[in-house]
C-alpha cells in the first residue's frame, strides 16, 4: 500500500526517473587514503577529483559531478541505473516502514488507581483536567458513588468544575502540553459542545498539535476529518496516512479502518495483519468482521480462533468486578461491547 505520497517523509518523494550504472557508481565512489585521510570526489563524466565535486544527482543522490554540464552530458549514460537506484531505495524504504507499521503497538496506560490496563473503548474511561489523570470507567463511577454530593476527583480530589472554571483548567492544561487535553478540546470544538464553538479548523489545528506530541487518537480524527470533509476537503490518501500513524501510536479505531480499507481493495493478507493487531487490542467490531468473514469462508477457523484467543487475553487484562458494575449502571461507563 502507498504511504500517502506527500504526507511521508522518505518513500513517498522518489520517483522513477534515472539511476546510475555500475561503472558510474564505482567510479563515483569515495576514494579515501591520501596523506590527509581526506575523502575526494570524483565526476561521474569527466573523472575530474576535488573537494569542489559537490553536484549530486537530484534522483538517486548517488553520483557527484564537477558543474551542471557534465551532470547534463552525462545523463543518458546514468539513466538507466539510477531508476534502478530509485526502485531499490523506494522498496527498502516501503519495507523498514510496513515493518514499523505493523508492530504490535506499546500496551496503553494502566489506570491510575486501580492500576489495571484502560479499556480501548472511548466510554471506558474520563479525563480529568484537574490533574490531566484519564481514569477507567469503574473508577470513576465508584468515586461518583462515594462522594455524591462533593463531586471529587477520584485521583487528585479536586471539585469538579463547571462552565467557565473547566474551560479555565483545559486551558491551563493546554499551555502545560497537555496532548490529551488539547485532544479532548479539539474534539469539542468539532462537535460545538462544552461551550466551545464549533470550529473545524480549530479542531484540526489542536489535533495536530497533540498529534506531534504523540497523542494517537488526534491522527484517527484528523484521519476521520479527510475521510468526511470536515474542515478539509475530502482525501482519502491523506485519511489512511493519518490512520497509519494513530496506529502506529496504538489507536485500535484507526486500525480498524486501515483493515478495512486494505480489504476493500483486495489486499487480504494486508487486512488481516491489520485487523489481528486491532483485535489484540481490544477492538469487537473488528472480531465480529473476522467472525462474519469466517462464516462466509473467506478466512480460516485458524484465523478466527486465533482472533478469538487474542480478544479474550485483552478481556483478562481490563475486566474487573468495580467495571461491571459500572457497564450495568449506564451505557456511559460501558468499557466493553
Amino acid at each position: 500500500m502507498s504511504t500517502s505520497g506527500d504526507c511521508n517523509d522518505g518513500a513517498s518523494k522518489l520517483n522513477n526517473d534515472g539511476v546510475c550504472e555500475v561503472n558510474d557508481m564505482l567510479q563515483n565512489m569515495s576514494t579515501a587514503g591520501n596523506i590527509n585521510d581526506e575523502v575526494l570526489n570524483i565526476c561521474a563524466n569527466c573523472g575530474k577529483e576535488g573537494s569542489d565535486v559537490k553536484n549530486t544527482c537530484n534522483k538517486c543522490k548517488q553520483v557527484k559531478y564537477c558543474n551542471a554540464a557534465c551532470k547534463k552530458k552525462h545523463r543518458h549514460k546514468h539513466k538507466k541505473d539510477c531508476e534502478e537506484h530509485v526502485r531499490l531505495a523506494a522498496e527498502h524504504a516501503a519495507k523498514l516502514y510496513d515493518e514499523q507499521l505493523f508492530k504490535q503497538p506499546p500496551p496503553g496506560e494502566d489506570c491510575p488507581i486501580c492500576f489495571l490496563r484502560k479499556p480501548s473503548l472511548d466510554t471506558g474511561s474520563t479525563y480529568k483536567s484537574c490533574c490531566g489523570k484519564v481514569i477507567c470507567s469503574g473508577c470513576f463511577y465508584a468515586n461518583a458513588n462515594i462522594d455524591l454530593k462533593k463531586q471529587l476527583c477520584a485521583f487528585c480530589r479536586t471539585p469538579a468544575p463547571l462552565g467557565e472554571e473547566a474551560m479555565k483548567r483545559e486551558k491551563k492544561r493546554i499551555e502545560a502540553g497537555d496532548s490529551t487535553a488539547i485532544e479532548v478540546v479539539g474534539t469539542y470544538h468539532d462537535l460545538g459542545i462544552n461551550d466551545y464553538s464549533q470550529d473545524h479548523n480549530k479542531a484540526l489545528e489542536l489535533w495536530h498539535r497533540a498529534g506531534q506530541l504523540g497523542n494517537a487518537t488526534s491522527y484517527y480524527n484528523i484521519g476521520c476529518a479527510y475521510m468526511n470533509g470536515r474542515g478539509v476537503e475530502i482525501d482519502m490518501r491523506k485519511a489512511r496516512h493519518y490512520w497509519e500513524l494513530a496506529a502506529m501510536g496504538g489507536d485500535v479505531y484507526a486500525r480498524h479502518n486501515l483493515g478495512s480499507t486494505e480489504w476493500n481493495v483486495g489486499n487480504w493478507d494486508r487486512a488481516l495483519k491489520h485487523w489481528m493487531i486491532a483485535v489484540k487490542n481490544g477492538n469487537n467490531y473488528t472480531l465480529k468482521k473476522i467472525q462474519q468473514l469466517f462464516a462466509n469462508g473467506h478466512v480460516t477457523k485458524e484465523i478466527y480462533s486465533k482472533a478469538l484467543q487474542s480478544y479474550q487475553a485483552y478481556l483478562n487484562e481490563v475486566k474487573s468486578v468495580q467495571r461491571d458494575k459500572a457497564a450495568a449502571y449506564s451505557d456511559e461507563y460501558k468499557y466493553i461491547e
